[in-house]
């Protein structure tokens, strides 16, 4: 099957469309299956491994049958094939719908502190109800970068080695981690197999993510006028101040674009989380600054699309 015309198709879809609500989505059922199996399984004896095994399965399961619904079909090099190819990279990428919030975000806050944390609250697992403007949007740009990750470049960087089966299957494992995969008493034991298994997935495309950005950054315009060498260096010294082993890449290089400080602990689930700074310089952030991030994240977008129509040219040629 010809991997570009799908492709481009679908993230084309994504730009112009983002998701809908009102049409089904396969990780709203992935969605649906993880929390049907943690409301059975994440009591009693054996948490750890009753997590384990579950979140096993469904990464398996995931994989066999987005193949099979793939490759397995009689339609598999026929239009309809491509069509359903194309549907199922728009739903696995999200690169619109985030910064739509992002934006609502920073417009809401310009209207009111508690309109900007309940808009907030949609993107974010942290407790936003004390959050100050500028929390707020200190906030919603770490979540515009650690999404940019999550939700565009590792499902392409994934796409660029097992294709439609390889996307689908690191959404499914990005959802159990968004899900239960929480250092909170509920889902200590339970989730460890699915953040680690996050963490595997991520650990190529967060840092691939930075290094994008920074460079990008040099294209659209860089706010600070930092030499790249200073960038860098910036990403090496704060990256890894965050809980995550992956998160802080993005974030770290969006701070450094923007010279200014992500992190700090938040409450989540009613529990503080403490978490370390990233970056030093605590200024003030604006709707320049989103306007900013946005456009360095569009483009880094469109980059790794470019890397990876370019993989599939040479490895797998234009008939692939």
């Amino acid at each position: 099957m010809n991997v570009t015309i799908p492709l481009i198709a679908g993230w084309l879809l994504d730009r112009l469309v983002g998701d809908p609500p009102s049409l089904p989505h396969p990780i709203v059922l992935f969605g649906k299956v993880i929390a049907f199996g943690e409301r059975h399984l994440n009591k009693g004896r054996y948490r750890k491994l009753k997590g384990a095994l579950m979140a096993a399965t469904l990464i398996v399961v995931t994989f066999v049958a987005t193949y099979l619904l793939v490759h397995a079909t009689p339609f598999e090099d026929t239009v309809w094939g491509l069509i359903l190819t194309a549907i199922l990279v728009f739903y696995s990428l999200a690169g619109t719908t985030l910064v739509r919030e992002v934006k609502a975000v920073f417009r809401a806050v310009n209207v009111s502190v508690e309109q900007g944390r309940q808009q907030l609250a949609r993107i974010v697992g942290r407790d936003t109800s004390q959050l100050s403007p500028q929390e707020i949007r200190t906030a919603a740009l770490e979540t515009l970068a650690e999404n940019l990750s999550d939700g565009v470049i590792a499902p392409l960087f994934w796409y660029a080695l097992f294709g439609i089966p390889g996307m689908l299957t690191y959404k499914m494992v990005n959802t159990l981690d968004s899900m239960i995969a929480y250092r909170t008493p509920r889902y200590r034991q339970f989730g460890a197999f699915a953040a680690h298994a996050d963490d595997i997935a991520n650990y190529l495309p967060a840092r691939l993510t930075a290094v994008l950005m920074i460079f990008v950054g040099r294209i659209v315009g860089n706010q600070n006028r930092q030499p790249l060498s200073t960038q860098f260096r910036f990403l090496r010294q704060n990256a890894r101040n965050h809980i995550s082993p992956n998160s802080g890449y993005p974030e770290a290089a969006l701070a450094a674009i923007l010279n200014c400080r992500f992190g700090g602990g938040h409450v989540y689930f009613g529990q503080y989380i403490e978490k370390p700074f990233i970056g030093t310089n605590d200024r003030q952030l604006h709707d320049t600054d989103m306007k900013h991030s946005v456009r360095i994240c569009v483009l880094t977008e469109v980059v790794m699309l470019v890397l990876v129509l370019v993989v599939n040219l040479f490895v797998f040629g234009l008939g692939a």
